[in-house]
């Protein structure tokens, strides 16, 4: 039981669960965020790298692949964009007590959709300039997927929130992964710029969790329970022969979102000082979804 001023509190509900912290709490996250992002950490497509040395010819076939796969995963922003407007949205029809919550997290969001964007015109640029694809092929190729609606199958911010952070955390892992096995400076750089970001992105997504359980306890339980059941990738549903093309850049450099679940674990245990039956049930089921290494 939560105990505000001396005064017991009733138990947080499914219906506070459903809704965003309150402002002042996301207004700590997004705060924490950008002083650790500040303006000259942030870095540049036209000027940060020497594009004239791209060589695609350095790249093995699987990390080949591998470049167009991230590609089309990043550039879907508008749609992962939409999506958190669908969310949180910001107009006359909102009740003013959401409406401030939601533009809170808009300072956030429109960051992070920023930094995602030039992750994706990156990737873009590089396939360009090393010889990988023509550009106007690629804008069609890209087109083709893009313009495909983003949808998750929950509708809480906390279940948002924990499937980012899987997301942030599992792709900035593979970056690290893609790295270490590729002989080609510029994409070796780009590459280290984007899971730099990633581990930020997963950081803010890591700080509302801990808010959430800190707030609301076991009523966070089933709402992170949910997401981990049914966990997918974003577009594995809608790019077409994914799984095949999942394993195949898998077997270029580890690939696997079930890496994530460790660092989900240790989040939800750095909130929870005295983890109830419940939250120890959550982590042990999250712990047994994970892949065997």
């Amino acid at each position: 039981m939560t105990v505000v001023d001396g005064t017991p509190a009733a138990a947080p509900s499914e219906q506070d669960v459903s809704r965003l912290l309150p402002a002042a709490d996301i207004e700590h996250a997004v705060t924490s965020f950008m002083a650790a992002s500040p303006s000259a950490r942030r870095f540049d497509v036209e000027g940060d790298f020497d594009w004239s040395s791209a060589d695609c010819g350095r790249l093995t076939e699987g990390q080949r692949s591998a470049v167009r796969f991230v590609t089309l995963i990043e550039d879907h922003l508008p749609g992962y964009f939409a999506l958190y407007n669908r969310f949180f949205p910001l107009d006359e029809d909102v009740d003013p007590a959401d409406f401030v919550r939601n533009r809170e997290l808009y300072h956030f969001t429109v960051r992070w959709a920023q930094e995602e964007d030039t992750h994706a015109r990156a990737l873009f640029r590089y396939q360009v300039a090393s010889g990988l694809a023509e550009p106007e092929r690629l804008r069609l190729e890209l087109a083709e997927e893009g313009r495909r609606r983003f949808i998750l199958p929950f509708d809480s911010p906390v279940s948002l929130f924990t499937y980012t952070l899987v997301q942030e955390k599992a792709t900035q892992l593979y970056y690290q992964q893609l790295r270490a096995v590729i002989d080609e400076p510029v994409l070796a750089e780009i590459l280290n710029r984007l899971s730099r970001d990633e581990a930020r992105h997963f950081s803010f997504m890591a700080d509302m969790l801990e808010r959430y359980l800190i707030r609301y306890g076991d009523a966070v339980v089933e709402p992170i329970r949910d997401v981990i059941a049914n966990f997918r990738m974003p577009l594995a549903d809608t790019i077409k022969g994914y799984w095949r093309w999942a394993l195949r850049i898998a077997d270029t450099a580890r690939y696997d979102h079930t890496d994530a679940y460790e660092h989900l674990i240790r989040v939800i245990r750095h909130a929870v000082d005295a983890p109830s039956d419940r939250v120890e049930a959550l982590t042990q089921f999250i712990s047994a979804c994970r892949a065997p290494v």
